[in-house]
């Protein structure tokens, strides 16, 4: 079954414009999904607002949106007033600029979505636009109102179509600062870095998604089976973790070598590991693209 678009609009090059169609990158909707029972009754249980003072049921006609201003004392507003302020769509991806995809650090990125064109008319232009960006090396920025927003996209080449990607606003991200401030400063060298060093090129790979398996999902689904099967489910008992307390021997240990033997043969696996290091290094790690 063809995939169900989530926005339809034209998409503008200069004077160049295509229909085209976004469609979901990604989805959670073959996660196992639970609902929420009685447990006495076995019955499914339903949300409900209720007044948080008189405790009674608010029906859906009497619920208004209310920004606080301070503890218990709100704004109301109606729905026509949060309607009117929702910007005017004119169904445009109107790409404003060209940039290299690394100039834009990937904390921005927010949803991905597969771009195509919409019509058969449009095919030959959306191509060009592709290809043209694909030979330039570059990505495109646009906006457009999506899901009621204005929104801000990050457009690149993929495949036979493109890449949309919607970006935080610069208010949603949060200063790295706040997470770093209290990160000390220190220099790590010598034998230490060689041996890190070395165990980073022993597990040198490359990406395959469909390597990565989500464990928590297949124990769920393990778990259902088990219960339709009447099995008796026993809780695991959670592995301890023993406290690093000695860095280098951890670092010996990973590298599978003993402390004693590696102080012995400093230099020679220095040597090696810088070697290595320098004939694989694949430069500065790009932020996006």
């Amino acid at each position: 079954m063809a995939p169900r678009a989530q926005w339809k609009g034209y998409l503008k090059f200069g004077e160049v414009t295509c229909a085209v169609s976004l469609y979901t990158a990604t989805s959670t909707s073959d996660r196992i999904a639970f609902h929420t029972l009685n447990r006495a009754t076995g019955n499914r249980v339903r949300r409900e607002f209720v007044d948080s003072e008189t405790g009674k049921p608010v029906e859906r006609d009497d619920q208004v949106k209310g920004y606080e201003l301070h503890p218990g004392d709100y704004i109301v507003l109606e729905p026509d007033e949060v309607a009117a302020a929702v910007p005017e769509s004119d169904k445009l991806l109107d790409i404003e600029a060209f940039l290299a995809s690394a100039e834009i650090d990937d904390v921005y990125f927010d949803r991905p979505y597969y771009l195509a064109p919409s019509d058969r008319t449009g095919e030959e232009a959306f191509a060009l636009i592709r290809e043209g960006m694909r030979k330039a090396d570059v990505a495109a920025l646009a906006r457009t109102v999506l899901f009621r927003r204005m929104r801000t996209l990050l457009i690149r080449p993929h495949d036979k179509g493109l890449i949309a990607t919607t970006l935080n606003f610069d208010y949603e991200v949060r200063p790295a600062d706040e997470a770093f401030d209290k990160v000390p400063k220190m220099t790590i060298k010598g034998e230490m870095l060689d041996l890190a060093k070395h165990i980073i090129e022993t597990k040198r790979g490359s990406f395959d998604p469909g390597s990565f398996d989500d464990r928590y999902e297949a124990a769920l689904a393990d778990l259902v089976k088990a219960k339709m099967d009447g099995k008796k489910i026993i809780a695991k008992p959670q592995p301890k973790r023993e406290k690093v307390v000695d860095l280098m021997q951890a670092l010996c240990d990973s590298a599978g070598l003993s402390k004693a033997a590696s102080g012995s043969k400093k230099q020679a696996k220095s040597s090696s590991a810088a070697k290595t290091v320098r004939v694989k290094s694949s430069g500065p790690r790009r932020k996006a693209g």
